[in-house]
């Protein structure tokens, strides 16, 4: 068959189907394929067969409404005579070409529009050659604007963050960190951070990066990471606590990471960068921060040598100051460290014989109490026992127990000042300690006398023996009111209070740190500047003879310095006086507000037997009775080896009972250790008139330990007794 009997159409078709590597295709008026090259089935992957009686939607992206382009290209080509365009189409695999297409209307002679031809070429590869081109071009652009920057930028957070923000936008990332090492002038190493693309609060609650397995690599410095999807790589989701992205982290699939190291080499920190979406990076993405990581390790070494130089240049210059400062002063400087020596040796002088008189106050304190135990016990014995009518006697000997009961206190102001005296201290809120106290100090002053209490809101809490504190604002208020002979107003205040290095170094005993501070002020006649230096000594007093004992600020001084406070008295002739305690803040526990209800002489159960152990007869004598008195059962020891005897050969003991000083090598703290391995059951009471550092160590009874202060009368030794024994 030759040529010339092939029918037109036939040879239109032969015609088309020549163009192998274009895409030729006729479409009806209606947008209908009526005719499908080979070149289009090679293009596109679709047959004629498939394609004849169908739309060319599906070559078109869905989701740029496919069907609009379509219908666009058609009507421009019909009112133009030519339409079409470039742009990704997709072929019968899914797959993607960049073609660029050309679309013209047919007419027929005399006729209408009778359908479109459509031309297609494919541009893939030219495409990718030129978008690459682009991105080469863009990230050069970027990694030029970042080193312009750096190159002119000394300030490391500055520089830091044009480097996290550069990174970006080089890798086309949706957020980026730049976790890096800073060090202080301290030379401790601190890991900070600076955000790209995130707000610094979508990070501020996760802790920085440890060095775990996926992210070891870039602290270390052994190169790039890059992940299509961390979630796949099998050293993500190894490390506790979050085993995985930790809760609220912005989403990341795609992973870039790349170390910071310095011409030194070593590793300044490391380049994090992420996508929600997968495969986002590409090996160009690697290349450009490889560049952007080396340029900013330069940068970043050029800032430290540059701080380094500030730093030298700032330390000669301060130093070139204080030179010509101490060469313009050194007089003064001279005469104000001998002031402030000669200060320190008077403090220490002072600090020195305050200890010294203590010691022996302590030790005189002790001797008394023993001899005031016999007096006040004797004494009443004889008001208990003495019968009604002897009125004489009965006044007698109301008369000494009140004078006896007055050298109790004056002991107990001598054991306070020696610090020896057994403190109890307990959580104490000082604002409530002082509103109860309110009233007495109102009938303690009298009528003449104005008191005004201020109470700070907020004060903390501070720790101290709320007894003891009570005694020693009591003191100073009646200090204050002998003060005020004619009537005066007395403050009584709380605050918080700082004490720091500075007032340290002038006050040697203080420990720099917050106080609660409790200030007693006064408006009588003052105190010029020897009577203040001498105003703690014990017996030092400025009032007439028998008015006076000289040891109520004594009292207040060593309260203060055994709950590891201080004490300082300010005051002017004629303007009065003021006193600050500070008492150190308690930083934990609650200040329960506890109530006594008063309650009747309390007695033994039945068979209760108390074992008492007293080397001083007449002592001894006096407890064994009045614990007869009161229905227990009563075994004597004069030592503890006696005692340890007593308990082997006689039932078990319910309470021993022991002074602290013991002769013969025991204390009575010894004694109650050896009785419980007999008797682990037994309980235990001590009584002493001084202390020592048997039960009571930094000024506070040991734990679980119970005291009974010499002298006591059968009242106290019969509640303490009954206390200690229903615990």
């Amino acid at each position: 068959m030759t040529s010339s009997t092939y029918l037109p159409a036939e040879r239109l078709q032969q015609i088309l189907d020549s163009a192998v590597d274009t895409g030729i295709i006729i479409l009806d008026p209606h947008g209908i394929v009526v005719s499908w090259s080979k070149g289009a089935s090679n293009l596109l992957g679709w047959t004629e067969d498939e394609m004849l009686g169908k739309t060319l939607l599906e070559i078109f992206p869905a989701d740029n409404d496919a069907a609009g382009l379509l219908a666009t290209e058609l009507a421009d080509a019909k009112a133009n005579g030519r339409g079409g365009g470039e742009g990704w189409r997709f072929r019968k695999d899914g797959s993607k070409i960049w073609a660029v297409g050309e679309t013209t209307p047919l007419f027929a002679n005399g006729q209408g529009l009778t359908g479109f031809v459509k031309i297609l070429r494919d541009r893939t590869k030219q495409r990718r050659t030129e978008s690459a081109l682009r991105e080469r071009t863009r990230a050069l652009e970027v990694l030029n604007r970042a080193g312009a920057i750096l190159a002119r930028e000394n300030d490391l957070e500055r520089l830091v963050q044009a480097v996290t923000d550069a990174g970006v936008e080089l890798t086309r990332a949706q957020f980026g960190a730049f976790f890096y090492n800073l060090v202080d002038h301290a030379g401790e190493s601190y890991m900070l951070y600076s955000l790209a693309g995130a707000p610094q609060e979508a990070f501020s609650s996760f802790p920085m990066p440890r060095n775990t397995a996926m992210f070891a690599a870039t602290f270390s410095g052994e190169g790039i990471v890059r992940s299509d999807d961390i979630t796949k790589d099998p050293r993500y989701g190894q490390n506790a606590p979050y085993a995985g992205m930790p809760e609220g982290h912005l989403p990341v699939r795609s992973y870039l990471a790349v170390p910071v190291i310095s011409r030194t080499g070593e590793v300044i920190g490391g380049l994090f960068f992420g996508h929600a979406d997968t495969g986002m990076f590409s090996e160009e993405s690697e290349r450009g921060l490889l560049g952007l990581a080396g340029e900013a390790a330069v940068a970043i070494d050029n800032s430290r040598l540059f701080e380094a130089a500030q730093r030298e240049l700032e330390e000669r210059r301060r130093a070139e100051e204080a030179l010509k400062e101490l060469n313009a002063h050194l007089e003064d400087l001279v005469a104000q460290k001998t002031d402030e020596l000669t200060r320190n040796a008077e403090a220490l002088r002072q600090a020195q014989k305050m200890e010294a008189v203590g010691q022996l106050t302590g030790g005189v304190a002790h001797d008394f109490n023993n001899l005031l135990q016999i007096i006040v016990g004797n004494l009443d014995t004889l008001l208990r026992t003495l019968p009604a009518d002897a009125g004489r006697l009965r006044r007698a000997a109301s008369q000494a127990m009140s004078g006896a009961e007055r050298a109790a206190v004056l002991t107990q102001r001598l054991l306070a000042f020696a610090r020896r005296q057994p403190l109890d201290p307990k959580p104490v809120d000082a604002n409530g300690l002082i509103r109860g106290m309110s009233d007495l100090l109102h009938r303690t002053l009298g009528e003449i006398y104005e008191v005004e209490i201020v109470l700070a809101g907020g004060l903390w809490k501070t720790e101290a023996d709320p007894n003891a504190l009570e005694s020693a604002l009591l003191n100073l208020a009646i200090n204050a009111r002998d003060a005020m002979s004619s009537g005066g107003k007395l403050t009584i205040e709380t605050f918080n209070a700082h004490l720091d290095e500075a007032y340290s170094v002038n006050h040697a005993e203080v420990v720099p740190g917050q106080y609660v501070a409790i200030s007693v002020s006064d408006t009588g006649a003052g105190m010029d500047a020897e009577t203040v230096a001498r105003a703690f000594e014990p017996f030092f007093t400025t009032k007439d003879q028998g008015k006076g004992t000289g040891l109520g600020l004594s009292q207040v001084y060593g309260f203060a310095k055994q709950s590891k406070g201080h004490v300082k008295i300010y005051s002017e002739v004629g303007q009065g006086t003021t006193v600050k305690i500070y008492l150190p803040r308690l930083l934990s526990g609650q200040v329960d507000e506890a109530t006594v209800d008063p309650m009747p002489l309390p007695g033994a159960g039945s068979g209760e037997i108390v074992l008492v152990v007293e080397d001083d007869p007449d002592v001894l004598a006096y407890s064994v009775e009045s614990l007869t008195e009161l229905g227990y059962r009563v075994l004597e020891a004069k030592d503890g080896p006696t005692a340890l005897q007593v308990l082997k050969f006689n039932l078990p003991v319910d309470l021993i009972f022991t002074d602290v000083v013991l002769p013969g090598g025991m204390s009575g703290a010894d004694l109650v250790a050896k009785a419980r391995e007999l008797q682990p059951a037994v309980k235990a009471l001590f009584t002493t008139g001084y202390s020592r550092n048997a039960i009571v160590h930094h000024g506070r009874l040991d734990k679980g330990v119970h005291l009974l202060q010499k002298p006591f009368s059968i009242k106290d030794l019969a509640v303490r007794v009954r206390s200690v024994l229903d615990l």
